[in-house]
């Protein structure tokens, strides 16, 4: 069976921001994260992400942009690269499938990696992330950095059953400690 996670990126990997995150430049990751991934990598796991990122249909920034601010964590990563990277452009009101949280960007990821995210872990800082896993048939966890507090603040009812974690870095460990039991 592929051991196969689902990361957001805002939040959970880079720091997040509500003026958004505009260039390779701005881009930084959460304390840990890269770690994380590292030591996801080295225990045999596939890494995708899937992000909304609406700054491009807003006009904050183009394609060309968002790929080198992927770029840049790859680099970071080396030789532990990020398996597949999913992003949305679109804005909530436009009502794409692949807009989380809709599973659209999940579904490409499944064909992308030939596996089924059915029971896989997800993880992300807002409840579209949860629910984009919910739907999925994933196991969606939360982290505190980037919106997850004030995704916590909301106190809604679907968090009630979903683990919650400081950062990736704290998820990540906590995984491959139940992994080695």
């Amino acid at each position: 069976m592929t051991k196969v996670i689902v990361l957001d990126r805002d939040g959970v990997i880079n720091e997040d921001s509500d003026a958004f995150i505009k260039s390779a430049d701005e881009w930084g990751p959460v304390e840990g994260s890269l770690e994380a991934i590292r030591m996801l990598k080295e225990a045999g796991w596939k890494v995708a992400v899937a992000t909304n990122q609406s700054g491009i249909k807003r006009g904050y920034y183009d394609r060309a942009t968002l790929s080198a601010m992927h770029q840049k964590m790859q680099r970071l990563l080396a030789p532990y690269s990020v398996d597949w990277i999913s992003f949305a452009p679109y804005l909530g009101e436009d009502g794409s499938p692949a807009r989380k949280p809709g599973t659209g960007m999940l579904q490409s990821i499944e064909k992308a990696l030939g596996c089924s995210l059915q029971g896989a872990p997800m993880v992300g800082d807002t409840l579209g992330d949860i629910k984009a896993a919910l739907r999925q048939g994933m196991r969606p966890h939360l982290v505190r950095s980037g919106k997850g507090e004030r995704t916590l603040s909301t106190q809604d009812p679907l968090l009630q059953s979903i683990p919650v974690h400081v950062n990736l870095l704290a998820l990540v460990r906590h995984l491959l400690a139940e992994e080695n039991l």
